[in-house]
């Protein structure tokens, strides 16, 4: 990160707000400025993992979290003085669920985006739900990272747990009712549940009663730009702990595909963000509530002026992973993005892990067209990359339809650092120009900037350092606008719905 992006406690300026990021590695904290700037040795992390089984499983102990929260909070204020920070934001990683007990305590795991033990429950809500009219309703399809399958799974597998559970809620809302006293749904997190009707921003009645669930065992539903009211034993007890958070006013919980957009500069529909790590998405925040969305996106609520639009890819940074260790290349990744692209190239659906948009198909398997003999595996590499930046054009295609085209593209992740090519790829896919975004923890930084919003409206906001900017090459677009067409034919004719 370049040294003038960042600054120093004694040069920012105020107000200063504190970033709290719980990531699927990490638990994290640091301070920014009013100008979104980060400030430097004021950043802290504590890492840990999820639970996994081959089952399905992926959970992490809610109370360890809030733990590591309290530990990553007081290592980032202790050096600033009191009352010296004037805001706290919060992020997670999406679609968490906990379980709470009259008391507020946890008396479940917190279930992250990943446990996949619902999956029959998916295939019987489809029995019971149009998903078409769903995903209209709610921004949603059916899915085990969305809560309403999750719910009817607890809630015939462990009827005693469910059961004992007074309030369901994600893990922000846990962290602030342990460390505040209250728990408040932000819109885009109760809408990431896929529980939300978007266009009232108000709790689905269909799928709470689908899941099992009243309302009332769900938080309020608030504007993300509104601050929670502690309790005032919470506030007098966090004004102790943390001095310098003693006047500080807390925001709601975001999901972190937010956070993540908003940090790389998606504040408005002229700037779309393609995230490329392990998995991948592309985001675009819009000034509107969407009538209709096409089918192969998500469209969470953000507020009541406000969606985040796009689609997520399963397999990037991990297709990437694969070819390097399965595939005997030759040549760096980067070299092999060197040559012109030739028809002759395998055609590839990179669907190592499945297909979220924009099918949504969870059966669907990696395949390769038009190997023959004389393909080496450089070839299979380059129809591979070919076949993700493809995947991520399906998307653009239908973001196009309800939002128009966005006059700036930025891509972000450690796809780009290991394949710089990569973003050049992604220009001759999409056919608009991709600019990488070289500065790290965007998501941290975005969910700053929400909190800037409101606590310093009308300070510039600073623009983190860029990589250089990658420009279309017209006859390059031309080809792969070719190669999108056979894969969506060869997409129709093998994978399964």
């Amino acid at each position: 990160m370049s040294d003038a992006f960042r600054t120093t406690l004694a040069d920012a300026d105020r107000p200063l707000v504190l970033s709290v990021d719980i990531g699927s590695t990490a638990s994290r904290a640091g301070l920014y400025d009013a100008a979104g700037r980060p400030l430097r040795d004021a950043r802290q992390k504590v890492s840990h993992t999820f639970t996994t089984d081959v089952d399905g499983t992926s959970t992490i102990d809610a109370d360890q979290v809030v733990a590591e929260v309290s530990e990553v909070v007081g290592a980032v204020t202790d050096a600033v003085p009191e009352g010296g920070i004037a805001g706290v934001g919060l992020d997670s990683f999406a679609a968490s669920l906990v379980g709470v007990d009259a008391t507020g305590k946890a008396v479940t795991p917190c279930y992250t985006y990943a446990d996949s033990r619902c999956a029959p429950r998916v295939a019987e809500l489809r029995t019971k739900l149009g998903e078409s009219e769903l995903q209209q309703r709610t921004g949603t399809r059916l899915h085990t990272s969305y809560l309403a399958p999750r719910l009817r799974w607890l809630r015939d597998t462990e009827p005693e747990l469910f059961a004992a559970v007074d309030r369901w809620m994600s893990l922000p809302e846990y962290v602030h009712l342990r460390l505040l006293g209250v728990a408040v749904a932000s819109t885009p997190a109760a809408s990431w549940t896929g529980l939300l009707n978007r266009r009232t921003g108000e709790w689905d009645t269909q799928l709470l009663r689908l899941s099992g669930i009243r309302r009332a065992q769900l938080s309020p539903v608030q504007d993300p730009a509104v601050a929670i009211t502690p309790t005032p034993g919470a506030a007098s007890s966090v004004a102790r702990t943390w001095p310098a958070l003693a006047d500080a006013q807390w925001f709601p919980g975001i999901p972190d595909g937010l956070g993540s957009s908003l940090g790389a500069g998606g504040t408005g529909s002229s700037t779309a963000v393609l995230s490329a790590s392990t998995t991948g998405a592309m985001r675009l925040l819009v000034e509107t509530i969407p009538a209709t969305l096409p089918p192969g996106l998500w469209g969470y609520r953000v507020d009541d002026g406000h969606s985040l639009l796009g689609g997520a890819l399963s397999d990037v940074g991990s297709a990437v992973t694969w070819l390097r260790e399965n595939i005997r290349v030759d040549d760096d990744l980067d070299d092999v993005l060197g040559p012109e692209p030739v028809s002759s190239t395998p055609l590839v659906l990179p669907f190592l892990s499945g297909e979220r948009s924009t099918g949504w198909s969870a059966g669907a398997l990696g395949t390769v067209l038009g190997i023959s003999a004389a393909h080496t595996p450089t070839d299979l590499a380059r129809g591979l990359l070919e076949g993700v930046a493809l995947s991520y054009a399906r998307v653009a295609k239908q973001l196009r339809e309800v939002a128009g085209m966005p006059s700036e593209i930025r891509v972000s992740g450690g796809v780009i650092g290991g394949v710089p090519g990569f973003a050049q790829l992604l220009a001759d896919v999409l056919g608009a120009p991709v600019t990488p975004v070289t500065y790290k923890r965007t998501t941290m930084r975005g969910t700053a900037l929400l909190a800037l919003r409101e606590l310093a409206p009308d300070v510039d906001r600073a623009v983190g350092p860029l990589g250089e900017r990658c420009e279309p090459v017209p006859a390059r677009t031309a080809h792969y606008a070719r190669r999108l067409a056979q894969l969506e034919d060869a997409y129709a004719a093998v994978t399964p719905l």
